[in-house]
């Protein structure tokens, strides 16, 4: 696939790594760092530890202040990375908004008039043709066209859209190949669907989640807690004796607080969005990013979804004593003009199973299928073969003279109750056997079930055939549960029945009459390809059209997730830690019994609170990469998610602090600093 603006980049790209470095100073404004309450109170620190460098010199103060400077500064670097990754692609995008022209048809339709495409407004006609941008989001009102999208999608296939049914929205930027079209403008000047991809990739409107604003508020008081905590350690320190600077006051607040995930917050929520984005899919804000995490119920569409959403030929079914290697030799003469996939399907098997080639075939016509007949065929030679739909070809049997085999109900029914299509094929006033078209279950499907229903997530399959068939079908994909003969109230009626109970619901649609359904489910994934109010319904735009891109939405939402969580439950680890790893060895002068718990055996004082400054500094760089990819998912239970979160990031939080503190230290006294 050529990639579009979802065209992810290397972490480590010079050009992102140059301009967040210039994005990291300009973040230093106060009024930027109010929005993060734990960076605040570091500023605020970094301030007070530079004053009193100022008025009382001295090596230590300074070195203080200036790993606190750098730890703000990593802090707004790691934003600055997750929202770098983006600036290209916005760019790219915001100049072929501005530059581009479109034709605007006069009120009267009497001519024409160039206008620039951003300032067109709702209701406004344009026209197209080949070679012209579409300059907005639209409908097309008047012909057909082929359209290249991918500037937008990454897709370079070109598609066809058309006036009228759900291949009439057309999206601005895409490039117009073929004929002429008529577009009617639906987006509002500013909030084009190219605009809202601006704002996303940038970062610029990101608004807070309720999940990340839940955990800033608990920072914020974990933040408030330890405040009077470090500052009655003053008072500790005149009463036993022992002298507690407001630099070491300062350090010990700055490494108790949550500082480091308080640095990453912003950036695992951006790069959860620019995620996405790698993926083509465009949500219209995070609160559906994580809302896909917390899902707990599927509603996928069978056909494209489940299905490959074509019947292919799998088995040739033979009746009333013929030979199946007959019944496959007349199958295929009757599909040799058949383009259709099924008809492919039918010529391919033939070949796969009995190695029966395509002939040259002299003295023949094609007889094509129509809706009246029901089946199509091939004469030659004076041999009339037929395939079609079970009485179709019954009745032209017997109009020819012929018996129908007794076996030929039985088969015919046992293929239908297993969700199959089954196709009568007839050589003149003979029925030789049955072809069984079956809508072929996606390969792996199955296994992407098994991964969901092991994260706890229940999958619905949706469909218009009958149950019979829709049974056979969800059995065969490995699906919890299915709606058959699907409409759009007994989805929407699914969806408020689930929700009812508690649960988050996931679905895709791509049709006007999906609409309903999307715009209620907590995350509705439309298809680009689809009309202009399923993609106004749903909170997400998938740019690919790929049903089952569903799955992954999923996914990165779990990874969101799982990715906040482990770094939160990483950075309290590390404060406990760091806690241990500093009180001893600042009082085990005054209180000797606190040298048991002095387990590192720092060389100073002054030498243990820069080590755990500098270390608290550094691990937030060495997360940044954790951050912006994402921790591993791996498809599990919550309680097994849990469990491996605490192991990993709760217990290597507390021991990651005591190697690197120590190893800090010994560098420190090895270059004679302290």
């Amino acid at each position: 696939m050529a990639h579009g603006v979802a065209q992810s980049r290397s972490l480590f790209d010079r050009a992102i790594l140059r301009q967040a470095f210039i994005e990291a100073f300009k973040k230093l404004m106060p009024q930027v760092q109010l929005k993060n309450p734990v960076m605040f109170v570091v500023l605020v620190g970094t301030i007070v530890s530079l004053v009193e460098a100022i008025t009382h010199p001295g090596k230590f103060a300074w070195s203080i202040t200036i790993w606190l400077f750098l730890t703000v500064l990593f802090a707004n670097f790691a934003e600055a990375m997750a929202e770098g990754r983006g600036k290209a692609q916005a760019e790219t995008l915001r100049r072929m908004r501005s530059e581009t022209e479109a034709r605007r048809l006069l009120p009267d339709r009497s001519g024409e008039e160039r206008v620039p495409a951003a300032s067109l407004s709702r209701g406004d006609l344009v026209i197209c043709e080949a070679n012209d941008l579409i300059p907005s989001d639209g409908e097309i009102i008047e012909g057909l066209a082929s359209v290249d999208e991918s500037a937008i999608t990454g897709e370079s296939a070109p598609v066809i859209r058309e006036s009228g049914g759900d291949r009439s929205a057309v999206t601005g930027g895409t490039k117009v190949l073929s004929d002429r079209i008529i577009v009617r403008i639906t987006a509002e000047r500013g909030q084009t669907f190219l605009d809202r991809m601006v704002s996303l990739v940038e970062g610029a409107n990101r608004q807070k989640t309720p999940n990340e604003l839940a955990l800033t508020i608990l920072l914020a008081v974990l933040t408030i807690v330890f405040i009077p905590v470090v500052v009655t350690l003053q008072a500790f320190g005149h009463y036993s004796g022992a002298t507690v600077s407001v630099v070491v006051l300062v350090s010990l607040l700055v490494c108790l607080i949550p500082t480091t995930i308080g640095a990453l917050l912003s950036a695992i929520g951006i790069a959860g969005m620019d995620r996405l984005v790698q993926r083509n899919v465009l949500a219209m804000s995070g609160r559906a990013v994580e809302a896909a995490g917390d899902v707990q119920t599927l509603l996928l569409d069978k056909t494209g979804t489940i299905t490959l959403g074509n019947r292919m030929a799998t088995t040739f079914v033979p009746v009333g004593g013929h030979d199946e290697r007959v019944l496959a030799d007349a199958a295929q003469l009757a599909s040799l003009a058949d383009e259709t996939p099924e008809g492919r399907s039918i010529v391919i098997l033939a070949k796969e199973r009995f190695d029966i080639r395509e002939r040259q075939l002299e003295h023949h016509s094609f007889v094509p299928f129509s809706a009246s007949t029901r089946m199509s065929g091939l004469d030659v030679e004076g041999r009339q073969i037929r395939k079609g739909a079970a009485e179709a070809i019954r009745s032209w049997v017997r109009d020819k003279g012929g018996e129908i085999p007794q076996d030929l109900d039985s088969i015919v029914e046992g293929i239908s109750r297993a969700g199959s299509t089954p196709l009568v094929v007839a050589d003149r006033n003979e029925i030789l056997g049955v072809i069984e078209l079956k809508d072929v279950v996606k390969q792996g499907i199955r296994e992407k079930f098994d991964q969901m229903r092991a994260m706890g997530i229940r999958t619905v399959m949706i469909t218009g055939d009958n149950p019979l068939t829709a049974a056979a079908i969800a059995q065969e994909a490995g699906v919890d549960d299915f709606l058959a003969e699907a409409t759009p109230e007994t989805k929407l009626a699914l969806i408020r029945s689930e929700q009812e109970g508690g649960k988050l619901i996931a679905m895709t649609g791509d049709g006007t009459n999906d609409a309903p359904a999307l715009a209620q489910a907590d995350v509705g994934v439309a298809m680009n390809t689809g009309t202009t109010a399923a993609k106004e319904a749903g909170n997400m735009v998938d740019l690919d059209s790929n049903p089952t891109k569903l799955i992954d939405i999923v996914e990165i939402g779990k990874q969101l997730l799982i990715t906040r969580g482990s770094l939160t439950t990483f950075s309290i680890a590390n404060d406990v830690a760091k806690y241990f790893a500093i009180i001893p060895a600042l009082f085990v002068a005054t209180y000797p019994q606190l040298n048991t718990l002095n387990v590192m055996k720092l060389h100073s004082p002054q030498s243990a609170v820069l080590s755990a400054v500098i270390f608290n500094a550094l691990v937030i760089v060495a997360l940044i990469p954790l951050a912006l990819r994402g921790v591993k998912f791996r498809a599990m239970s919550s309680a097994a998610i849990l469990r491996r979160n605490v192991l990993i990031y709760g217990v290597g939080g507390l021991i990651v602090p005591f190697i690197f503190i120590k190893l800090i230290d010994l560098i420190l006294v090895g270059l004679h600093a302290y």
